[in-house]
């Protein structure tokens, strides 16, 4: 991803050095273990460990790979100028390439992974702070874009908690099942290599060994990471969507935090324009992007080909830093957005009382009128003040037809706001607990 919508943390896991670094290691470690069960010389082990501190020269194994086109055996030739050739000349014993790539690319996602989740844990603490905040505060509900039922702000930002809280759940999923590596030499039979090295180069590296790998780990486990992500990126635009139209000019129940000597059209001063939250729609689908050709990987032929490989090597970074970057910026989004209650009332009450028209069709079947009566009833008072901006309640007032079913009092209490929030704590405490 370019600098724009990348941070350091997560851009570190995918630079070369570090990935060289992870090979080495895997290269190490699998000596460890050879020499521990009798197969190479303890001092060659040792040897390699002596590269520990080395820095590893990127361009020097470009240079290498520009004449052997392989990016594993310009590496091990590197390896070799460091320890020796004779040093290392037990180094990648019994492997293959896939062992040291696959592995890598697993580490490598798991740590990307140990990063989203960190993300996901400051977003959900910044929209449960801003549900609690706003628990009581009334707000029109929408549905196909027009008036429905009041509801809270809080109960907005608690729903979009419950779906990021799920979201959590699947990343925590997704990083145990691509925590895994495989270190079993060509089309992943252990021909060559004992198992027991698969079994300690995964526990140094915090990886499962996988059960059976062939020459590649299976990439239904990648389909699944990178599917996760993409729910995660729809999740972020969901938020980001309905951010947008709360800023709209006509709504303005919430807005992005515009700071000082912010400027919001090169043309017009005095625009607001909710950027933050239109750049997340975009990154959205730039994560998304990644989901499909994930699929497409799972079906290799036979044991390996290498149709994978590229697909990698754009996705594993481009959707990991995306997704981080929007995940930051949402929740900094979240952590400053300005509520403007009075505007939610306002809104409210902009064909007044007609949110209420359901509690009146209830009380009027509720009074002995068949419900098609009661419907015909409580929408042709609802039409006049679509059309004409009067009262509702004034109009069922003056509806004789209403009143005889009804008594004064009666539509008086079907206008109780109280009504629809009396079960906002019974929703707050499923979604938060006690807390």
């Amino acid at each position: 991803m370019i600098p724009r919508y990348s941070r350091p943390d997560m851009v570190a896991i995918w630079e070369p050095k570090t990935k060289f670094r992870i090979w080495y290691e895997i290269e190490a470690h699998a000596c460890d273990a050879m020499a521990d069960i009798g197969v190479i010389p303890r001092e060659n082990a040792e040897a390699v460990w002596s590269a520990n501190d080395a820095e590893f020269d990127v361009a020097r194994i470009d240079e290498i790979e520009a004449v052997t086109k392989h990016d594993v055996i310009a590496f091990l030739t590197h390896m070799a100028e460091h320890i020796g050739s004779d040093e290392a000349r037990f180094v990648h014993q019994g492997m293959t390439s896939s062992d040291v790539l696959d592995t890598c690319l697993n580490v490598q996602l798991t740590r990307a992974a140990d990063i989203l989740i960190a993300d996901m844990k400051a977003l959900l603490a910044a929209l449960k702070r801003r549900a609690l905040e706003h628990k009581d505060a009334l707000r029109v509900g929408r549905s196909h874009g027009i008036h429905a039922e009041p509801t809270t702000m809080g109960l907005t930002f608690a729903r979009f908690y419950a779906e990021m809280d799920r979201n959590l759940t699947r990343l925590l999923t997704a990083r145990d099942e691509i925590a895994t590596g495989a270190i079993s030499g060509a089309v992943g039979t252990f021909a060559n290599i004992d198992p027991r090295v698969e079994e300690h180069v995964c526990a140094k590296l915090g990886l499962n060994p996988e059960p059976i790998s062939t020459q590649v780990i299976p990439r239904d486990r990648h389909a699944a990471f990178f599917a996760t992500l993409g729910v995660i990126a729809s999740s972020v635009e969901n938020v980001a969507i309905e951010i947008r139209h709360m800023q709209r000019t006509e709504v303005l129940e919430g807005a992005e935090f515009f700071s000082m000597g912010q400027k919001g059209s090169s043309a017009m001063p005095h625009k607001k324009n909710p950027v933050l939250t239109e750049n997340l729609t975009g990154l959205a689908r730039l994560v998304r992007m990644s989901v499909i050709p994930a699929m497409e990987n799972v079906a290799l032929w036979h044991e390996r080909d290498i149709s994978h490989s590229s697909v990698e090597r754009m996705i594993g970074p481009d959707a990991t830093i995306t997704l981080d970057f929007a995940l930051a910026r949402l929740t900094g989004v979240v952590e400053k957005m300005l509520i403007f209650p009075d505007n939610m009332l306002d809104n409210m009450n902009k064909f007044p009382g007609l949110v209420m028209s359901q509690r009146v069709l209830l009380a009027l079947t509720q009074a002995g009128v068949s419900r098609e009566d009661a419907y015909s009833m409580v929408q042709r008072n609802a039409l006049k003040v679509w059309e004409h901006r009067t009262d509702f309640k004034e109009e069922l007032l003056a509806d004789a037809e209403v009143c005889a079913a009804l008594s004064p009092a009666e539509i008086e209490e079907k206008f109780d706001m109280g009504y629809h929030t009396k079960h906002v704590d019974t929703i707050f405490a499923r979604v938060f607990g006690n807390d």
